[in-house]
């Protein structure tokens, strides 16, 4: 597989330009700022931090003024201990932070950053919002244009945040992933040349949230639905992402294929555990990513780790 550089992040203050419903559980967030210039990443998948202020703040609380460090790695150095000094700042002042995905980005004729795309998944929101919507759900389902955030991302493009990197020899691409996962998942489509064999299992939770994904490869995506029926797709109320379905399925005949599976933790492991256990596929040609896990915050995860 390609190896990454071990590249450095940086902060990047971004304000909101729009936001666009995708389904009744996605939206998408446009962001901008001058910072942006010096954003880089070539990856399909690439892994982001995010800092949104709390209701009432103009801005994301984080202590910068002694600079550097990667709250990804738990790294407080680099110049600065912005990250201890962060955790120690009160719950309700400390900017929230969340792992995302990158979208999409978008750069003018010289090769500068100028727009960065976030998918949010909307937990819990709806005509009542939730109490169990999270903060970053709360805020992206309210967000609006000069809306400010931090973000911390890449400086090069070639980074160790980015997951999905098919071996050169892969005759087959197999994907697995819930809505989470949806954003990388499109990404990693687009990027597909033509003759590429893909096969692809996606869950979300709403039939609405079925999205019209674009490549140029020969692929065949099966959808799931949680919680309705919808066309196109399964139900699936009793086991998310559908293993039963996945175990039955007729994959192409292939030597050297390569998976990446993303989403909930524990269903990502069971997946995992097919594909290498029953599908007798090469450990080392499988990427798997747990973004979320059932029952857990990204706080007590982050505490956990």
């Amino acid at each position: 597989m390609t190896t990454a550089v071990a590249s450095p992040f940086r902060f990047f203050s971004l304000q909101v330009v729009t936001t666009r419903r995708l389904g009744p559980s996605l939206v998408r967030v446009t962001f901008a700022g001058p910072d942006l210039r010096a954003f880089r990443s070539a990856g399909c998948d690439q892994s982001l931090s995010l800092f949104l202020p709390h209701p009432g703040q103009s801005e994301p609380v984080v202590p910068l003024e002694e600079g550097g460090g990667s709250p990804r790695s738990g790294e407080a150095g680099s110049g600065g201990d912005w990250w201890q000094r962060w955790r120690e700042l009160p719950d309700d002042v400390r900017a929230v932070m969340r792992s995302y995905t990158l979208r999409a980005l978008r750069a003018d004729a010289e090769g500068h950053t100028t727009e960065v795309d976030i998918d949010f998944v909307l937990h819990g929101i709806g005509p009542d919002t939730s109490p169990q919507a999270g903060p970053a759900s709360r805020w992206a389902a309210r967000a609006a244009a000069g809306d400010r955030v931090l973000l911390l991302g890449p400086a090069v493009a070639d980074n160790r945040a980015i997951r999905f990197r098919p071996p050169e020899d892969t005759d087959l691409v197999l994907l697995w992933a819930d809505e989470t996962a949806l954003p990388a998942t499109a990404a990693v489509l687009e990027s597909l040349p033509a003759g590429t064999r893909a096969r692809i299992w996606l869950e979300v939770p709403r039939s609405g949230d079925i999205q019209d994904l674009t490549t140029a490869a020969d692929t065949e995506i099966t959808w799931f639905v949680r919680d309705e029926e919808g066309a196109g797709a399964t139900r699936d109320r009793g086991a998310p992402m559908a293993l039963d379905s996945l175990r039955t399925a007729q994959l192409p005949p292939a030597e050297r294929p390569y998976v990446w599976i993303a989403g909930e933790s524990g269903r990502v492991k069971q997946v995992r555990r097919h594909f290498v256990g029953e599908r007798g596929i090469d450990r080392r040609r499988v990427t798997f990513v747990g973004y979320w896990r059932r029952g857990m915050t990204e706080e007590q995860l982050r505490e956990e780790g």
